[in-house]
């Protein structure tokens, strides 16, 4: 997760700043590389099938299908709002934008999966939401050069609508492991994640035909600015570090829940704001800095109350589908 957080936004904006224009490719790329999936499905058919466990070819069920085919049309939806957002805005600015997902994610996960609200959890969306509109007074000081304030404008709203559907998508996932009605084990988060993958890149690529992206690709690989060749690597590149963001998200609502992988999310904003900096020489206004201080004040907050929950209870707090499906969840390979 550390590794697709930090540098997948920042090969999705190199393409845009080097002649890249294709909307539609960009968010097909962020969840085209479900086909390496397979490669731990086969690993663990294999340590299965050693074992004398289940050789079963899947193990979902198909209301878990059902739902993660819808899920999967969500989450393309989700690829084209960022992918639309990121063409207009700069990475630290949309990284920040993104970041406010934790709040949303909070939100949302108290009414799907019933995660307790506190004073710490209201607090953090409070500070993230004066962040994000901190961010909207400065942000025509900020857009890359040659955007027009309507189209910054465009993009600041559009990826925080991505923001929005993303808070809503994660518990959604969560629901859909305590539904499930049968183990919760790594195969089945591997499995779940490639029909996903599979049905956000058939809603992309549906997009992708219309816009008829796939006829373009050759010629704007030729009028790339880093040349043909280094186009289609930082296509496949794309795609690869994608799919690191999206295992370590499921993964980490598979341990734990929903909120924590937003929080996770959020605390790795800085990397991506580093590297920004580092190789894009995005400027930092103070604006800005006041709006990253605010999520990070609002993290704060969250894992304060989450430490002070677990000093009450003597341990730390069980969570979503744990508490639901208790001693029937096992995490067997």
């Amino acid at each position: 997760m550390v590794i697709g957080t930090a540098a997948s936004p920042l090969l999705l904006r190199l393409y845009f700043l080097k002649g890249g224009t294709r909307k539609w490719l960009s968010s097909w790329l962020e969840t085209g590389g479900w086909p390496l999936l397979f490669i731990p499905l086969a690993i663990s058919y294999a340590h299965r099938h050693r074992r004398g466990g289940p050789t079963k070819l899947y193990l979902m069920t198909r209301p878990v299908f059902l739902a993660c085919t819808v899920l999967g049309l969500l989450l393309g939806l989700d690829d084209f709002l960022y992918a639309c957002g990121l063409s207009y805005l700069s990475v630290s600015t949309s990284s920040i934008l993104i970041s406010t997902q934790l709040g949303f994610t909070a939100f949302f996960a108290f009414f799907i999966v019933k995660q307790r609200f506190t004073y710490f959890s209201v607090n953090a969306v409070v500070l993230l939401s004066i962040g994000a509109v901190i961010l909207w007074l400065h942000a025509s000081g900020d857009r890359p050069r040659g955007e027009s304030n309507a189209l910054y404008y465009w993009g600041f709203f559009i990826t925080l609508a991505a923001a929005v559907l993303y808070g809503f998508i994660l518990p959604l996932v969560e629901l859909t492991y305590a539904k499930a009605k049968q183990v919760v084990s790594y195969t089945l988060v591997i499995e779940m994640q490639l029909v996903m993958g599979f049905f956000a890149t058939v809603f992309c690529t549906v997009g992708m035909l219309v816009n008829n992206d796939f006829h373009a690709i050759p010629r704007e690989a030729r009028e790339f600015g880093q040349g043909e060749v280094r186009y289609y690597v930082l296509l496949v590149w794309s795609a690869i570090l994608w799919q690191f963001f999206f295992l370590g998200t499921v993964g980490a609502i598979f341990y734990t829940s929903a909120l924590l992988a937003g929080i996770i999310l959020a605390v790795l904003i800085p990397v991506s704001e580093v590297f920004a900096a580092v190789y894009f020489h995005e400027p930092f206004p103070g604006g800005k800095g006041v709006a990253l201080a605010l999520a990070f004040w609002g993290l704060a907050s969250y894992v304060y109350g989450e430490f002070l929950e677990s000093k009450n209870s003597g341990g730390p707090r069980a969570y979503g589908y744990r508490e639901k499906l208790g001693p029937a969840l096992s995490f067997p390979c």
